[in-house]
């Protein structure tokens, strides 16, 4: 959608031909701290010190290309009549359901690769994915897309929002649910209570913290998908991410509970990993 004057650009600056997306900007920085963040967290579990790097390396890349395959496979009506558009991410068009699925298997091949217990890395890179989600959304919001249905200013203004916000919010003359915000601040919280419980001792095993971040995310997702004028759908009747959210907040609670009944326990994930542990 065009954008009236007064918005912010979504271009940051521009060499010749070459322009550089704030949106890019945003998820690179966003990237990089989790990333960051995640390399100290490692190390006091007993990772090597290029462990995260190493991993990120292939996650992020084939996380991207699973999000872009995610979000074409639901649009191929569109996708088949125009095939030279599928590589032309550039236009938009990932879904992050997509890079979290092929960016986990990018994780899986890499951890037995190494010899490094999968959830342990899962649990190491959980709440660092969430900041990172947290952050990327505000690059839709610079691209003045992820809203929800038109509202009107004073609706804006009643919620207390920065000027800014309900400025960027203004898209053809139509103020818009900044969803993009709500889903923000869902994955901040979610970021700060999971590392709260997560340093904890004797609270939660080994792959608990992931199965954290599942849950919660998929809760907050499901009802804020409802109200996005942007959906994937599956035929007429279902959104994929509601429908994908569901399934994800079961199997995460059916995972937890099976695996509390293992015995031995599952490890307490301050515990951490060494090398010689069997896996």
């Amino acid at each position: 959608m065009k954008s009236i004057v007064g918005t912010i650009d979504r271009v940051a600056f521009s060499f010749g031909s070459f322009t550089v997306y704030w949106y890019g900007i945003i998820i690179g920085a966003a990237m990089l701290l989790a990333i960051t963040l995640a390399s100290k967290e490692g190390k006091k579990r007993g990772l090597g010190e290029e462990d995260i790097t190493d991993m990120a390396m292939w996650a992020i890349p084939l996380g991207l290309i699973g999000a872009r395959i995610y979000y074409v496979l639901f649009q191929w009506e569109y996708y088949i009549k125009k095939p030279l558009e599928i590589i032309a991410i550039w236009q938009g068009g990932i879904a992050i359901y997509g890079g979290l699925i092929a960016g986990g298997l990018a994780v899986y091949w890499f951890t037995k690769k190494k010899g490094i217990p999968f959830s342990l890395m899962l649990d190491i890179l959980a709440p660092y994915v969430l900041l990172a989600q947290s952050i990327g959304r505000w690059g839709n919001f610079i691209n003045q897309e992820a809203h929800g249905e038109a509202v009107t200013r004073t609706f804006l203004e009643n919620l207390y929002l920065p000027k800014f916000i309900i400025d960027q919010m203004q898209i053809n003359g139509t103020y818009y649910h900044p969803t993009f915000l709500y889903e923000s601040l869902w994955s901040l919280l979610g970021f700060a209570i999971i590392i709260m419980l997560r340093n904890r001792k004797n609270l939660l095993r080994r792959g608990e913290v992931a199965l954290s971040y599942v849950i919660w995310y998929s809760v907050g997702r499901f009802f804020i998908e409802g109200m996005r004028t942007d959906s994937l759908w599956m035929g007429d009747f279902l959104r994929v991410s509601q429908g994908l959210s569901l399934l994800l907040f079961v199997g995460a609670i059916a995972i937890w509970i099976y695996r509390r009944r293992d015995y031995p326990p599952k490890a307490y994930y301050l515990k951490g990993w060494k090398l010689k542990e069997e896996h």
